[in-house]
């Protein structure tokens, strides 16, 4: 996985690890040059769910004063697998940051984000313009959210460091935004009646969080490269439900202040501005007071854009969720279970009293011991203990065994 790793590395122009000796990398670098070049005189050229997101966030913040876009480049993640090998170091087996621990172990890998929580008070932002906002949401505006949007892709440089490289001297470093392609399921097939729908969803990531990438993929699958013609939807309308997620993981936007996002001072700030907490007292008070929050913009094109101020799991597995209740909402003869779930497996209660076969043996514990001299010793209560393999003993005929008393 590391060559796949370090070629996909080389196509973005972002440098290899030291002592790289690939053999399929040096045969194409004259191919991926070419490749670079020309993404770079055609930077317009995303991939068709970015340019459907991309479409969105045009029309819907259109007479914002602030128009983001999302990157032009980023390392794509097309295979499964290439987030968990990204996730540590190439030459290691730890990564450590102000946002993740990362530790390689027997089955796999273990991630630490540096929040683990479960409480949902003051996370939940929607952006004005688009669907109503339930009561028990705040409500920001939508000059806020593209100013919000902005910053997200302006992670400082020690979260984009790819923990891959992490280890390397910072000539072979490599910073970037990494992407994902998810298909998640919103309307399971019905033989004869209704054909499977998915819809599509796009992850966004500074490197030093491709763990959270690891994480999403284990749960909802890799939908594999988002340019090529045969991963898009528009081409295959009758398994999409024709609805588009975008998700962006921006935790640096925890130390943004609400004044130099725009928002009023509280003097001149709405009802609902004051009591969502829109507004500010001092210059230098933090949006949502530094707390992390999820920040999302949809309507009923069919388009939902959120923002995630947290490298949380739990967040990003419940916001997948969550854009699937609203394609299932928007699509119709469809409904998303938000809940928890596990994977069940057949297990047996075969009692717990037991008792050993042969009652009517003949044969007995010391007649064994006498015919094996030195294999076995006896111990008090009429057993023996094999001396050559530990996990062995010899009961006599008829023994009970009892779970219950041990």
């Amino acid at each position: 996985m590391a060559d796949s790793v370090n070629l996909r590395l080389a196509l973005i122009g972002l440098p290899l690890p030291m002592n790289t000796s690939s053999e399929e990398i040096k045969v194409v670098a004259p191919v991926l040059a070419r490749q670079r070049e020309l993404r770079r005189e055609l930077p317009e050229q995303r991939c068709p769910a970015d340019r459907r997101v991309q479409a969105f966030l045009d029309r819907y913040l259109g007479n914002c004063s602030e128009h983001p876009s999302l990157p032009d480049t980023t390392l794509v993640l097309d295979e499964f697998g290439l987030a968990r090998t990204l996730s540590l170091p190439v030459d290691g087996d730890e990564f450590h940051s102000e946002l993740v621990e990362s530790f390689r172990v027997a089955n796999g890998v273990l991630h630490n984000p540096r929040n683990d929580r479960r409480t949902t008070a003051g996370v939940f932002h929607i952006a004005e313009g688009g669907l109503p906002i339930p009561d028990d949401k705040k409500a920001v505006p939508a000059d806020v959210f593209a100013a919000l949007l902005g910053k997200a892709f302006q992670a400082p440089e020690e979260d984009t460091l790819l923990p891959y490289s992490a280890n390397q001297d910072p000539e072979h470093q490599a910073h970037a935004y990494a992407s994902l392609y998810l298909r998640p399921l919103v309307v399971p097939e019905v033989p004869g009646m209704v054909t499977e729908r998915r819809m599509e969803i796009r992850f966004f990531v500074p490197g030093g969080l491709v763990s959270n990438l690891d994480f999403v993929e284990a749960v909802f699958g890799n939908a594999g490269d988002p340019l090529l013609p045969v991963n898009d939807p528009a081409l295959h309308p009758s398994s999409w439900t024709g609805h588009t997620g975008c998700v962006v993981l921006a935790p640096h936007l925890n130390r943004v202040t609400m004044k130099e996002l725009g928002l009023p001072h509280v003097s001149e700030a709405t009802d609902r501005q004051r009591r969502d907490g829109m507004c500010w007292h001092d210059p230098d008070q933090l949006y949502n007071d530094g707390k992390p929050f999820k920040l999302c913009a949809r309507d009923e094109s069919g388009v939902i854009v959120t923002i995630i101020a947290d490298n949380y799991f739990g967040y990003c597995k419940k916001e997948v969720k969550t854009q699937i209740s609203y394609s299932a909402n928007l699509f119709g003869a469809g409904e998303e279970e938000h809940s928890g779930g596990a994977r069940a497996y057949v297990s047996y209660d075969e009692g717990q009293e037991f008792v050993a076969p042969g009652g009517d043996s003949e044969v007995s514990v010391s007649d064994v011991i006498a015919s094996n001299p030195g294999v076995f010793e006896p111990q008090e209560g009429g057993w023996a203990r094999c001396t050559t393999i530990d996990d062995v003993i010899l009961v006599p005929a008829g023994a009970r065994f009892s779970l219950a008393t041990g």
